[in-house]
């Protein structure tokens, strides 16, 4: 193959116009294979407006966190960031919300390493059954299974029942101990795909290379399996540590106040007389950016045993009898523990008002908090504002997402990186800090405009007054990293041959991407929406602190202001929380079936 370039220059606006690139192929024959300068320039405008759309939506808001607590009455100070370490009852609560990451991350990591190892190296009866109940978890936002943990191992719940003991209060009265466990049995699938995806990419010749040379099993998984899957546990855990560190609702559902989230979440009626809530949110960003960092730093460019083919397929260790039943183990023990918020909140949901009490099982059973949970005036309120946010949240993640992976795979600027990164950022920055930055940009813009001519547009600026604007914004800024992800690994399994032709009948950049790219990739990008339309709608953070009036209120927050309400309030919250649980499962399902073991790509850091 011969490749010639051709440029024309243009005198008058002295520079280059266009640019044929030519190749001879085998047959003699030349064939036009390179796209004018059309795309370049194309590229750049794209480039221009996603900063722009970033700019607006992603670092302003973190800007104005930032700046609120260090930029006071017009000058700079540190005082107020150095006030929040020394201010007894906000350095008790990050030092316990830290505490609780930690312990959060470390028990997940225990339910979900061992599991992914053994599916990986060995077969066994069911294992494709056990390894999908894995997931189970991913369906059930943490602070609803809570709901399930005290109707189980509540002073009053199930579990006394059965043993017949006394009040027990088995979550433990400072709740440390519960929240823990919780945020691990519903955060640990991610470590799980995260370490899955890892050792299936791992060439089966090293592990047999060192096996050839004496090495045992366990110096095989310490000098080789070990080291190699690191980028994939560490990717997950940081993703994991982040969310447990600013999780939310978990803590609020347990009366858990003492840490930084809740402390923010009080914070907000402060928000306009002291900066000390922006010091605070400042400190929980700036901890969730250094460790997302430092994963990116030290583990980020390690993924060299995941960027070669393997040399031979891996051969799964067959398992039968006491040998299958040992592997089984560990399956049933994480599953058992991981079903049982679900199983709670079932339960709840089934169980007529006032019936579950000192007792095992709900004494009477009942549809009726189902039909209620569809057709009281919280709910369907709140049900058609999920729908309504999400979907246009998942309109807004879909032009910008398409746009960025588009820019990051098939231009050639050298500043197309840069973009990938800003795309990511939401990983890091934790729905907390973005609702928050949200809050105090509603505030400095309604302040901004209400003396000017546009001040009748206020109301749509206003969080307090109309939130629907940020809620949308903040549901598609959270969840863009998975449809830029999964638009990215479609168009890096499209081949350009098709493009090139395109280029060659004179198709314009704009119209290749949608007459004959997105078609292409059309099974990304369902998987990707899909996604992003389940975790919008059933979105915490972003919820229960932008969402200040009941007619606005969506799924999550009426779920929280529903379990508030003495009676039959826990009841609805329980059936509102199946009713998210069954969409949720249809999504992920759906999702799984087009992306297949492609899933865990979209959960790393």
């Amino acid at each position: 193959m011969l490749r010639c370039a051709v440029q024309l220059y243009n005198p008058v606006k002295k520079h280059n116009y266009l640019r044929i690139v030519l190749t001879v192929g085998l047959d003699g024959f030349f064939y036009y294979t390179d796209a004018m300068l059309l795309k370049d320039r194309t590229a750049w405008v794209l480039f221009i407006l996603l900063i722009v759309l970033f700019a607006l939506l992603l670092i302003w808001p973190v800007v104005r966190v930032v700046g609120g607590g260090f930029y006071v009455d017009g000058s700079f100070t540190a005082e107020y960031l150095l006030g929040v370490f020394r201010n007894p009852v906000y350095a008790e609560g990050l030092w316990n919300s830290f505490k609780l990451a930690v312990g959060s991350t470390l028990l997940a990591t225990l339910f979900a390493v061992p599991p992914a190892w053994i599916a990986n190296y060995y077969s066994f009866r069911g294992q494709k059954f056990l390894s999908a109940l894995l997931l189970v978890p991913m369906v059930l936002p943490p602070f609803v299974g809570a709901i399930g943990f005290l109707q189980i191992l509540g002073p009053y719940g199930a579990l006394n029942a059965l043993l017949g003991c006394g009040p027990i209060d088995w979550l433990g009265r400072s709740r440390y101990f519960s929240i823990i466990m919780l945020q691990a049995l519903s955060f640990y699938p991610v470590i799980y795909l995260n370490v899955a995806a890892a050792l299936a990419n791992i060439d089966p010749a090293m592990d047999e290379a060192a096996r050839n040379l004496g090495g045992g099993r366990a110096t095989v998984f310490r000098r080789i399996t070990l080291p190699l899957v690191m980028p994939g546990v560490f990717a997950g855990c940081t993703l994991v540590f982040i969310a447990c560190f600013t999780e939310l609702g978990t803590p609020l559902m347990l009366n858990y106040t003492r840490c930084a989230p809740v402390q923010v979440y009080d914070a907000l009626k402060e928000i306009s007389a002291s900066p000390f809530p922006y010091a605070l949110v400042t400190v929980v960003l700036i901890c969730s950016v250094l460790l997302y960092s430092a994963g990116r730093l030290l583990f980020g460019r390690k993924g060299y045993a995941m960027q070669t083919k393997a040399s031979v397929s891996a051969q799964q260790i067959r398992l039968s009898g006491w040998r299958g039943m040992l592997a089984v183990l560990p399956f049933m023990l994480v599953t058992t523990f991981a079903l049982l918020p679900h199983l709670g909140v079932v339960l709840t949901s089934l169980a007529e008002p006032g019936s579950w009490y000192q007792s095992v099982l709900p004494l009477k059973f009942t549809g009726a908090n189902y039909r209620e949970a569809l057709g009281h005036g919280m709910t369907v309120n709140a049900i058609r504002n999920s729908l309504i946010f999400s979907l246009l949240a998942v309109v807004l993640n879909l032009v910008i997402g398409v746009s960025a992976a588009w820019l990051i795979t098939r231009s050639r600027l050298r500043l197309r990186g840069v973009i990938d990164t800003l795309a990511m950022v939401p990983l890091a920055v934790p729905g907390l800090v973005m609702a928050f930055g949200y809050i105090s940009l509603s505030r400095y813009l309604t302040g901004l405009l209400s003396t000017s001519a546009a001040a009748s547009w206020t109301t749509w600026l206003d969080v307090r007054e109309n939130p629907a604007l940020f809620l949308v914004i903040a549901y598609a800024v959270r969840r863009l990293p998975y449809m830029v992800r999964a638009a990215v690994a479609g168009l890096q399994q499209t081949s350009l041959t098709l493009e090139e032709a395109a280029a060659n009948l004179g198709a314009s950049a704009l119209k290749t991407l949608r007459r004959i790219t997105t078609p292409l990739i059309m099974a990304n990008l369902i998987a990707g929406l899909l996604l992003t339309f389940a975790f919008s709608m059933l979105e915490v953070s972003d919820s229960l602190m932008l969402a200040q009036k009941t007619e606005f209120y969506p799924i999550t927050k009426t779920i929280f202001e529903l379990f508030q309400l003495v009676g039959i309030g826990q009841y609805l919250a329980a059936a509102l929380g199946v009713w998210a649980m069954l969409l949720l499962t249809v999504m992920i399902a759906g999702s799984s079936v087009l992306l297949g073991k492609k899933l865990g790509a979209l959960f790393r850091a």
